[in-house]
């Protein structure tokens, strides 16, 4: 019988932490699907290749850019 290696999975907070970013910012890459996820229920996890591969490729700005907020902003 062979055995299977399955991918790590890491925790939004791991990932906030491997990216050095907020967790509120990871979770909005996840959310905005820069960063790919799996949802176990309301759980979510981010396989640890992915967030390897995202690093190594020099990462995404999310959708909108740094505009983004200033365009939310009321005057």
């Amino acid at each position: 019988m062979s055995e299977t290696t399955l991918p790590k999975l890491l925790r939004v907070p791991a990932v906030a932490e491997a990216l050095d970013v907020t967790t509120a910012r990871a979770r909005e890459l996840v959310r905005t699907g820069v960063l790919p996820c799996v949802r176990i229920g309301r759980q979510v996890r981010v396989e640890e290749n992915t967030v390897k591969n995202f690093i190594a490729t020099g990462g995404r700005a999310l959708p909108g850019g740094w505009k983004r907020e200033a365009a939310t902003q009321v005057a």
